[in-house]
């Protein structure tokens, strides 16, 4: 029998061997192209990119071969690239859109299958759903030997860096981060991005040090490759120690960020999505939207207020952001796991981008990253945020769905609840608090968020959230 291909919040994602095998990939891609052909766009081709998984190039060139067997051009990256170099890549090769092999952040066993359409950013559920009825009705993929297929010129290999590495000299003034005489310390995860940043700004007065820049598909010391911070203690360690400016963590395929102050502190996903707002408003003198997902911080909201700007409240996931985020011409688009998009570039998550950002903000104001937090909050008050993963049997989903969607809370942790949405799963809105509750789309999670005033008062509403489901 075959496995059920589903695409989630940004992608197919699965364990390999089990369901990611050479012959779902095939099933993936012959659907895939099945999509193109309905659409009149497979004669412009598909970009192929992939991470630096166990098999990641192999499974590319799975599906390569099958653009090949049935006629259709696609341009493979030469090595492993991360996701927004791939995504840029649809763009100036004006493709029909790019496949990309990558999990992102799942942990090493998982492997993935995203879909960029022609607008270069995240596939929306309309596109996902028509691609998923096609993947289904696929009976026998059409392949061709990839030899075969370069020969014939239908697989063109192709370096996506010069391209990407252009667009970041356009957006961001790497001369003022250069002659800045940073330390920077960039962990790349073993993923995708490694040595994207320490290029971009070599050849000045700044070092740029690498953390595990090498490939590695068992992601050693962490539980998965995403830049929070119970996998970033190496670097919370050695920033300090070493005298470095700031610590930049960058995700499986480099499409997310996390960001360790001077001291060694982790600065939250939401921190670090505030402050680039702020940058972009009040430094850069920007003015536009921001679109963010439920779980981001209200710190938005108070910026949003000051500068007056409007804020779109968006489902968690590009797929739902990205749109809104072209479609209204925002400054900036983001989520609360560290992936933000910028205008300018591609309405998707560049991780290597936003860490660029940061040190501009930096360079710019002369100031560190805990001073600049500081700014922010003699703006708009302190803020903290935690967020917790909760494994659960599959037989609790039921359940736990079922007290999500009858929930008639009026108080949590003895605060009374000012109101609530479900534009996903439920949120809770206190007095400069809120809380939030949803399963995951690519991992089978639930995510508890709260973000307060106080570290005492989020860890009071967590926990009386986590006893409220029963987790």
């Amino acid at each position: 029998m075959t496995s059920e291909i589903r695409f989630g919040t940004d992608g197919w994602r699965a364990i390999i061997a089990r369901d990611f095998t050479f012959a779902n990939v095939a099933r993936c891609s012959q659907g895939l192209v099945d999509y193109l052909k309905e659409n009149g766009t497979a004669e412009r081709g598909l970009v192929v990119g992939y991470d630096t998984r166990f098999l990641s190039r192999e499974f590319a060139e799975t599906v390569a071969s099958v653009c090949a067997g049935n006629g259709i051009k696609s341009y493979l990256a030469r090595e492993a690239a991360p996701t927004p170099v791939v995504s840029l890549s649809v763009l100036t090769q004006e493709s029909a859109g790019a496949a990309i092999i990558t999990a992102s952040h799942n942990p090493g066993i998982w492997n993935g299958f995203k879909f960029k359409p022609e607008y270069a950013g995240s596939a929306t559920d309309e596109i996902t759903g028509r691609l998923e009825n096609k993947i289904d009705a696929v009976a026998e993929p059409s392949t061709m030997p990839l030899s075969e297929g370069i020969e014939r010129g239908l697989v063109v290999e192709f370096d996506p860096r010069q391209g990407y590495m252009e667009r970041i000299e356009s957006l961001v003034d790497l001369p003022a981060i250069r002659n800045a005489g940073y330390h920077i310390m960039v962990d790349s995860m073993f993923g995708a991005g490694a040595g994207y940043i320490s290029d971009l700004l070599s050849g000045g007065d700044s070092l740029v040090s690498e953390l595990n820049g090498y490939r590695n598909p068992a992601f050693p010391g962490m539980e998965q490759p995403e830049p929070i911070a119970h996998n970033l203690s190496a670097l919370m360690a050695r920033v300090p120690t070493e005298g470095a400016s700031v610590g930049i963590a960058l995700d499986g395929d480099a499409d997310r960020v996390g960001i360790v102050d001077e001291r060694g502190r982790f600065i939250s996903t939401l921190e670090v999505f505030s402050l680039l707002a702020f940058y972009l408003l009040e430094y850069k003198e920007m003015r536009g939207a921001i679109v963010k997902g439920v779980t981001s911080s209200i710190m938005l909201d108070k910026l949003a207020q000051r500068y007056g700007v409007d804020v779109h409240d968006m489902r968690v996931g590009f797929k739902h952001i990205g749109p809104r985020f072209s479609e209204v011409d925002a400054i900036m688009g983001g989520e609360e796991s560290g992936g933000f998009a910028f205008r300018g570039h591609i309405p998707e998550r560049d991780g290597i981008l936003s860490g660029l950002y940061l040190l501009e903000f930096m360079a710019k104001t002369g100031k560190t990253p805990s001073q600049l937090l500081e700014e922010l909050f003699s703006l708009v008050g302190p803020h903290y945020y935690q967020r917790r993963d909760v494994v659960f049997a599959p037989a609790q989903r039921e359940e736990i769905q079922s007290r999500i969607q009858t929930d008639r809370l009026t108080e949590l942790a003895g605060q009374p609840i000012q109101r609530s949405d479900d534009i996903d799963g439920k949120r809770l809105f206190f007095d400069d608090a809120w809380l939030a509750y949803r399963f995951s789309g690519t991992e089978p999670l639930l995510r508890i968020y709260c973000e307060a005033e106080s570290t005492e008062n989020v860890s009071a509403l967590l926990d009386a959230a986590a006893g409220y489901l029963g987790v």
